[in-house]
């Protein structure tokens, strides 16, 4: 049984008189432990299919099994406990509380949980640690460079340890070595078993995942995969580091 099962999933948005197909009889399986990149142009529906992975949209059409539970049946106080215990999610924009220290953000999904206060603090220094921030808990958001705030989102995305991880554009606000430093972390959470999907415009990012689907229209036009004998292609070198990085 695969992981994530899509039978014939479309969604259509409304654009004042227009109806826009996003999507069109996507027809998908994945299993456990891959790591798909999911890639096409602006428009493509490439966000649109993660949001529906991640259960954050509902589809107009079609059924989502994840795995093996039918979720499009789901009510949205379901599907919202499926979300908290099974996916972790990264974002371009980090989307941290200001106010929140690092330790406070990474905590929030444990706070929505009602997890107790001494596993809180547990878990939140073993997140830290997998992204080597521990030294920063107590700073903020505004305190962090790019690359930092990116690893406090990834720790808050397995803080609940999720069984697989969405990620839209996880290094297009970072420069390309901290975007390289990024995807070998996300890389070797998907190596200890955790399911990766990144949506990306990077086509050598792209390259680095062992299947890649290709969007256009709405449409998954192609899905190639490759056997897992050797190291992903290396990020090329930026020739001049940005200032920002991971630190």
């Amino acid at each position: 049984m695969a992981q994530i099962e899509l039978e014939n999933i479309a969604r259509t948005f409304s654009l004042g008189n227009a109806q826009v197909c996003a999507l069109s009889a996507i027809n998908l399986a994945i299993e456990k432990g891959e790591y798909v990149a999911i890639m096409g142009p602006s428009g493509s529906g490439k966000s649109t299919l993660l949001n529906l992975l991640g259960l954050l949209d509902r589809p107009d059409a079609g059924r989502y099994r994840l795995e093996g539970r039918d979720v499009t049946t789901l009510s949205s106080d379901e599907l919202a406990a499926v979300r908290r215990q099974r996916i972790g999610f990264i974002f371009q924009s980090f989307h941290l509380i200001p106010r929140l220290t690092a330790a406070e953000n990474i905590a929030l999904p444990l706070v929505l949980a009602g997890a107790p206060l001494a596993v809180r603090e547990k878990q939140v220094r073993s997140a830290l640690a997998k992204v080597g921030l521990e030294s920063r808990a107590g700073h903020r958001p505004d305190e962090l460079s790019g690359g930092q705030r990116q690893r406090i989102a990834i720790a808050r995305a397995i803080i609940m340890r999720p069984a697989m991880l969405l990620a839209d554009e996880p290094t297009g606000n970072l420069d390309r070595h901290t975007g390289q430093e990024v995807t070998e972390l996300l890389e070797g959470l998907n190596a200890a078993g955790t399911t990766l999907i990144v949506v990306t415009h990077d086509s050598v990012l792209g390259r680095r995942a062992r299947r890649r689907l290709l969007m256009v229209d709405g449409v998954l036009t192609d899905d190639k995969s490759e056997a897992a004998n050797g190291p992903p292609p290396a990020l090329p070198a930026p020739m001049e580091r940005q200032r920002g990085g991971m630190q």
